[in-house]
């Protein structure tokens, strides 16, 4: 079994980690600019591939022609790909035996796209699985060919969830790959009529209001965390919000209910504030937030 892994991000570690030794090349989005110096980093799928003595590329256009005859050098049984960030030409797909096998954090046709484990918590859906799939030159519409579900829970943040279905992805590769590299699976078209877009998260969207509901904002807060990061603007500067649980409690959004916990109304219920992290500060108990910023029930907190 001779492959080549496409990956990018935390998701795809588990299944690299699992098909190590039947990977020749490892594509990984080339280093960014990341942290208070914006100095470029490595993507956590290239540390891991160095750590295993894989070869890495890192090429910004995966059409340049240069590079797809690079792929071909490699005559790979299949590209295997998760969380790596860029639709893959045709050209590159058929630069191995069987084309490309895709990782996909979702029940797809559902959340398609470039953030579906965000998506699908922030919607408040209660299940979610990883679809493996044969790749074709759309957005995440080729041919099913297994699914493994799992329930969300109610306090699951993105980051918890994605790294129980990274796992479950890699199970699901070590299974699967040997079948198909023999032709032993079954392929089964999307239902399109059903499919449901999960674009990229941006920064913008992870701002808190409380003029929304408790119940949405707790989603949201899940959802964001541990990135790009939930926050709300108070009259003492940006809070982060890294945990949250929704209450029942009713008053004017905005105003804060209690302090233990820090309690903050909604359109419809209350947010309790668990953890959050003031500007330029470690982060602490919504308690000890409050007690610090001498919050008391009637007070505003924006």
């Amino acid at each position: 079994m001779s492959l080549v892994y496409f990956g990018t991000g935390s998701f795809a570690l588990p299944a690299l980690r699992a098909l190590a030794s039947s990977v020749s090349l490892v594509v990984t989005q080339p280093d960014r600019p990341s942290g208070r110096g914006m100095r470029l980093q490595p993507s956590p799928a290239k540390l891991l591939a160095l750590e295993l003595g894989i070869p890495v590329e890192t090429p910004e256009k995966t059409r340049a022609p240069e590079f797809v005859e690079r792929l071909l050098l490699e005559r790979a049984d299949a590209l295997v790909v998760a969380s790596y960030g860029q639709i893959l030409s045709q050209k590159v797909l058929d630069s191995a035996r069987i084309g490309g096998i895709n990782l996909h954090g979702s029940i797809l046709p559902r959340y398609r796209g470039a953030a579906p484990i965000q998506r699908c918590i922030i919607e408040g859906e209660v299940e979610s699985g990883v679809t493996l799939m044969q790749m074709d030159r759309g957005m995440d519409t080729g041919d099913v060919i297994s699914i493994v579900r799992t329930p969300i829970g109610p306090e699951e943040s993105y980051g918890e969830l994605q790294d129980r279905l990274a796992v479950l992805a890699a199970e699901l590769a070590v299974e699967w790959m040997p079948k198909i590299l023999r032709g032993d699976y079954v392929r089964v078209p999307q239902d399109g009529s059903a499919a449901t877009n999960a674009p990229k998260i941006e920064k913008a969207e992870a701002e808190v209001s409380f003029f929304r509901s408790a119940e949405v904002e707790h989603n949201r807060v899940r959802g964001f965390t541990p990135s790009p990061g939930a926050f709300v603007r108070t009259s003492a500067g940006v809070l982060r919000i890294w945990s949250s649980r929704a209450c029942t409690a009713i008053g004017e959004p905005g105003t804060v209910l209690a302090s233990s916990p820090l309690t903050v109304a909604c359109s419809d219920g209350a947010l309790e504030l668990l953890e959050v992290q003031p500007e330029g500060k470690k982060r602490m108990s919504g308690k000890d937030f409050a007690n610090g910023a001498r919050l008391r029930p009637g007070s505003s907190l924006v």
